[in-house]
Order: structure tokens, then C-alpha cells, then sequence
């Protein structure tokens, strides 16, 4: 997620290191995709007690349901009202379909003359030989699997071919270091999904394990939902400013859809 940046970098000292740190992004909205066909059919494959989830497509390639275009229209009306001052300058994409779709009616609904980019390291966590697979689906037809996610909790489980939340941690570490290449001054909107919403707390307010599970059960991210984050230095740490905020939905005549993963998420 590279950017030009048309203003002066400014800098500061690292307390840590000594090293002098450049100015960067002062202001990071986090945003949730809206409803999907895959959000729909894994919530009724759930109900249903069945083991497949039947998604019309591979996941990166899955389409907004109705409801989610709305929501989507929803989000662009309530950016709009942001000030031009205070816009994002750079909107970036997990390249998946229901993100992408999701950032481009949010931005051709808010007036916005900027072109949505994408950016790999924001797509959803790979679920590896799980993929389509309902929490019944995985005891049923990989016993061993289950056994092991639940010994190791959802923090550091790998299923074979896929990726933990730790893996998804580290790519967005370096997707954070690029915004301190951005120059100060920049604010940026990642339109992405719901772990990667709840990892990016988990990196930028210094979580531990523990306390990121512990969030994971008990909040689940709001298709579109709007997470803010600011640092008015443009370098430091990012101060939470508001999370999984859904409430331009309901002013605007769009539902609320929630889709939580499996919140199966501490070891036993």
C-alpha cells in the first residue's frame, strides 16, 4: 500500500530506539464489508446443522447480498458528510469482492474523487482445507483438526493450508509500517474483514493474546461498521477513537447484519 505524498514529512525521535521516526498517517478508518452471499449462506448452512457451506464462489471472489449493496450506500451517505479537509486521501481494498464493491459504492455514494486500490495483505484469513466447512463440518470430517484448534485456541491454530491469526497479524505490521511512508498529514480508510478489523486492535493498541480473545468473544464486527483510530503527531501510537460503530445503517434505512465467525476463540 504505497502512496505519493504531495506534503513535507516531519519527524520525530523514537523513545525506544533512539531512531528518528518519520511522520506518517494521522488518522486510520477501519471498515467492515457489507453483507456478503457467503455472510448469508454460512449463517443458514449454521441454522440448518449441515457440515458445507454453499458458497456460490470461491471466498475472494464472493459478491455483496442486496442487503449489503444498501449498507454499502449507506456508509458513502454518512462519509459524505465528512468534511473535505478531514477525507481520507488514500481508500485501499482487500482485493476480494465483497470488500472491493463494498469501498467502491461507499466511495461513488460519498462524491469522492478517489480511486479504490487494493492491497493483498487485507484479504480475509485463509481457512486452508476448512474452507466451506461449518464448525459441525470440521468434528465431523477433520476430528483431529478440531481437537487441535481447541488446545490451541484461535490465536495461534494453523489449519493445514491456511493461515492463524498470527500469520494475518504480520502481514498487517507491515501494511501499518507503510503508513509512516505516506508523509504526514495522510488519513487512510482500509475497507477489509472482520479478523483482520479485530487483529489490527490487537497490533495497534498493543494487546496481549488474552485480552484480544477475550474481545473476539464477546463483540462481533458489524457488516459495515466504521473502527476509528487517530495520532495527531502522525507517529506514535494510535489512540482508539471509536469501534464497530453501525449507526449511519439505521439512519439511512439499512439493516444491521452481524455474520460472527466460530466464537470458539480461547484454548482449552
Amino acid at each position: 500500500m504505497t502512496g505519493d505524498s504531495t506534503n513535507s514529512a516531519s519527524s520525530k525521535e523514537d523513545g525506544l530506539t533512539g531512531a528518528v521516526q518519520e511522520a506518517g498517517a494521522v488518522e486510520l478508518l477501519l471498515i467492515r464489508h457489507g453483507e456478503s452471499e457467503g455472510n448469508v449462506a454460512a449463517t443458514e448452512a449454521r441454522a440448518a446443522g449441515v457440515e458445507v457451506i454453499e458458497v456460490p464462489a470461491r471466498d475472494a471472489d464472493v459478491d455483496l447480498s442486496g442487503t449489503g449493496k444498501e449498507q454499502a450506500t449507506a456508509l458513502g451517505k454518512a462519509l459524505a458528510r465528512i468534511a473535505e479537509e478531514f477525507r481520507p486521501d488514500a481508500v485501499v481494498s482487500s482485493p476480494y469482492a465483497r470488500a472491493r464493491q463494498t469501498a467502491e459504492i461507499a466511495v461513488d455514494t460519498a462524491g469522492w474523487p478517489l480511486k479504490v486500490r487494493t492491497d493483498e495483505r487485507l484479504r480475509d484469513r485463509e481457512l486452508g482445507i476448512l474452507d466451506r466447512l461449518t464448525r459441525l463440518g470440521v468434528e465431523n470430517r477433520y476430528p483431529g483438526e478440531s481437537e487441535r484448534r481447541d488446545w490451541l485456541g484461535k490465536f495461534y491454530y494453523r489449519p493445514p493450508g491456511g493461515e492463524s491469526w498470527v500469520d494475518v497479524a504480520l502481514r498487517l505490521r507491515s501494511v501499518l509500517a507503510e503508513l509512516n511512508s505516506l508523509g504526514m498529514g495522510h488519513r487512510v480508510m482500509l475497507v477489509c474483514h472482520d479478523a483482520v478489523i479485530m487483529l489490527f486492535r490487537y497490533v495497534l493498541e498493543g494487546l496481549s493474546e488474552q485480552e484480544l480473545l477475550d474481545l473476539a468473544a464477546r463483540e462481533a464486527i458489524l457488516n459495515a461498521s466504521v473502527t476509528r483510530f487517530v495520532r495527531p503527531s502522525g507517529a506514535g501510537p494510535w489512540t482508539l477513537e471509536s469501534f464497530n460503530v453501525a449507526d449511519h445503517l439505521t439512519e439511512f434505512g439499512a439493516t444491521v447484519t452481524e455474520h460472527a465467525g466460530d466464537t470458539r476463540v480461547q484454548p482449552k
